[in-house]
């Protein structure tokens, strides 16, 4: 386990290096001209000539060729400073940081949401193969996997926000307002979730260990949460880490509908303006949590199941 450790922690920052990269030159390649851009947020309706153009270039830095405005900025970011936003002028760690606490609110609500609801339905699902009950699990997963988020949403408002008036359909703040885009965020890991148990508890349930436990008189409740659960589990908590990176993703479109000040309409913001450096801090900033988050899946899997080894070393 050491060893794997090890071997994880120092690929990570030639992983982020790579994704960072790969940023800088795709945003580098991109239609679009940022010192324009901000020259037109300068002076609104004004339209800026070629002269004000090249110094606000110069301003910015982008009158350097790539390779050197990259090494500039790999080399504040490794102290920490991912620069100055175009739009906002103010730093990007900050903006990233105060943005972090909305969208990692609605992240851990979808993922609690998606496991209390996958966890039941999945095990049920697989003790009553074939039921009312598996049907609905399995129809229910179908919709969740099949439909997009934004159509979800926006379904999700016109029935509790429009008709029914049971909650807000945008805000931030409070539980009622966090409801409905934690509700449509978490609706595509628990179709995932509630397929790897389901399948996972079947094959479980097919073992000799479990048919002899069968033979034995015991009841089919006692052998799902005492035998079988533990070794079913294991496939969804292997997931977990890309469920994460899939919520951090989907935050951007649920957080644009239900007006969640979160990274996803601080990306969209920074997006449709143009804003690079803010798109490659935020790119940077996604990929570590997400390379953290997928590690961290990996060490709960050891936990789960002390035989699985990681490498060699361990064996």
């Amino acid at each position: 386990m050491t060893a794997y450790l090890t071997r994880r922690l120092a690929t990570l920052p030639l992983l982020l290096l790579g994704i960072s990269v790969a940023t800088f030159a795709l945003l580098n390649i991109a239609p679009g001209e940022p010192a324009e851009n901000a020259l037109r947020r300068r002076n609104p309706g004004a339209t800026p000539d070629p002269v004000a153009i090249a110094q606000m270039r110069a301003e910015l830095g982008l009158d350097a060729p790539i390779p050197t405005r990259y090494i500039r900025w790999l080399t504040s970011a490794l102290r920490g400073d991912l620069g100055e936003s175009y739009l906002s002028e103010q730093p990007i760690a900050g903006q990233l940081a105060r943005s972090s606490v909305p969208t990692a609110m609605l992240a851990a609500s979808a993922l609690v949401m998606a496991i209390c609801a996958a966890l039941p339905l999945g095990v049920i699902s697989a003790l009553r193969r074939g039921g009312l009950i598996d049907s609905l699990g399995r129809l229910t997963a179908l919709v969740g996997a099949s439909v997009p988020s934004y159509a979800l949403a926006y379904g999700l408002i016109i029935l509790f926000a429009v008709k029914l008036s049971w909650l807000p359909a945008l805000g931030y703040g409070d539980a009622a307002q966090l409801a409905l885009p934690a509700l449509a965020l978490s609706l595509a890991p628990m179709a995932q979730l509630t397929r790897l148990i389901r399948a996972s508890m079947l094959e479980t349930l097919a073992q000799d260990y479990i048919v002899t436990a069968r033979g034995k008189g015991l009841a089919n409740s006692v052998i799902a949460s005492r035998h079988a659960l533990r070794n079913a589990l294991l496939p969804a908590i292997s997931a977990l880490g890309v469920s994460v990176g899939n919520l951090l993703g989907g935050a951007v479109i649920i957080e644009t509908i239900f007006g969640w000040p979160g990274l996803g309409q601080l990306i969209v913001n920074a997006a449709t303006t143009r804003d690079y450096p803010m798109v490659q801090g935020f790119a940077l900033y996604v990929a570590a949590i997400t390379l953290f988050v997928n590690l961290l899946a990996d060490i709960l899997l050891r936990i789960a199941d002390p035989r699985i080894r990681f490498a060699r070393a361990d064996a």
